[in-house]
């Protein structure tokens, strides 16, 4: 591991006075993927700017619905949180289908949101990866990509994005709150924290250096919402998604969709929202033709390749059943 220098900010100003003047400085949360990308000599910053004991630990249940969540909150007492499984249960299961009970005991909200992808070959540094060093090439398209991206990828990088908790929070139109170096504050969707690759992969998000994630707020879910997080992967725990789904819908007297929300794992560099899935179905009554139709026209744009191209498939029937399922039942968690 390269040698470095550690520093234990005690407020939000030292944090921004520190990064400020080190290009080489990122910041530290529960450090369960920096650290590890360290030891594997992925990166090597110069400088860890601990974060973790700021002032962004709580969660806000707001009168209005609406949730705050500080960025310091850890995954396990997010997970554990009574208003959030009884109104955002599918938070709550993703958070619950991702890492390991120790991990999440760890494991910032902040910090999840901006893991990196676990592409064998990114993690690697005896070999080339454009997303570790531009312009060096991308192996797992003739190589091993069974776990990789389907959506969204490009001719320079087919990693997919580790997260479970993202994916729900992009169903669920979450908004992480930001903090510049220089003071100022902006919001961004988190269906927008995150860049496709194109030529650019190793720019995955809209952060500038020294940007701090202090919290992510949900607005209050539709009225009798129905939601759910459902994750395929190659054993019970420990795995990362080979395709995951996290499905909210409203369904109306007549039985149409009011609302749906669909976001995908597992399939694309970022959590992928199925925009067109969701236009398709929503206001109408979803049969099983017309649930397989919106399905499949959202994927239909995928670019799989010959080990991963089963995701397609399984991705359709992960928006089929799970827009099914919650149509048919009667309670909302």
């Amino acid at each position: 591991m390269k040698e470095f220098a550690y520093a234990r900010a005690g407020d939000a100003d030292e944090a921004a006075s520190l990064i400020a003047e080190r290009p080489d400085a990122t910041y530290l949360g529960g450090g369960t993927n920096l650290v590890d990308l360290m030891k594997l000599g992925v990166t090597g910053p110069g400088l860890l700017i601990d974060v973790s004991r700021l002032p962004y630990n709580r969660i806000e249940h707001r009168d209005d619905g609406s949730v705050l969540i500080g960025a310091t909150v850890r995954n396990g007492a997010l997970a554990g949180d009574p208003g959030i499984r009884e109104r955002f249960p599918l938070l709550s299961q993703a958070l619950l289908a991702g890492a390991s009970g120790q991990l999440r005991t760890v494991a910032t909200v902040g910090g999840n949101l901006l893991q990196r992808t676990r592409c064998g070959y990114f993690q690697d540094v005896t070999k080339p990866c454009n997303k570790r060093e531009p312009g060096s090439g991308c192996p797992a398209i003739q190589g091993a990509h069974r776990d990789l991206a389907v959506l969204g990828t490009s001719d320079h990088c087919v990693a997919s994005h580790p997260s479970d908790m993202a994916v729900a929070l992009v169903a669920l139109d979450a908004v992480a709150h930001l903090r510049s170096v220089d003071g100022g504050s902006r919001t961004v969707p988190v269906a927008e924290l995150y860049l496709l690759p194109g030529d650019t992969p190793h720019r995955e998000t809209v952060l500038d250096h020294g940007d701090l994630i202090t919290a992510v707020e949900l607005p209050a879910p539709p009225p009798g919402a129905r939601m759910r997080y459902r994750k395929v992967r190659d054993r019970w725990s420990y795995a990362f998604a080979l395709v995951s789904a996290a499905t909210a819908v409203s369904v109306a007297e007549d039985g149409s969709l009011r609302d749906v929300r669909i976001a995908l794992g597992g399939v694309a560099p970022r959590p992928w929202r199925a925009r067109i899935a969701e236009e398709r179905l929503r206001g109408g009554r979803p049969d099983e033709d017309t649930l397989r139709e919106a399905a499949g026209a959202e994927l239909a744009e995928a670019r799989p390749l010959p080990d991963n191209a089963f995701k397609v498939d399984l991705a359709v029937d992960l928006i089929v059943a799970g827009v099914r399922d919650l149509v048919a039942r009667k309670d909302r968690a």
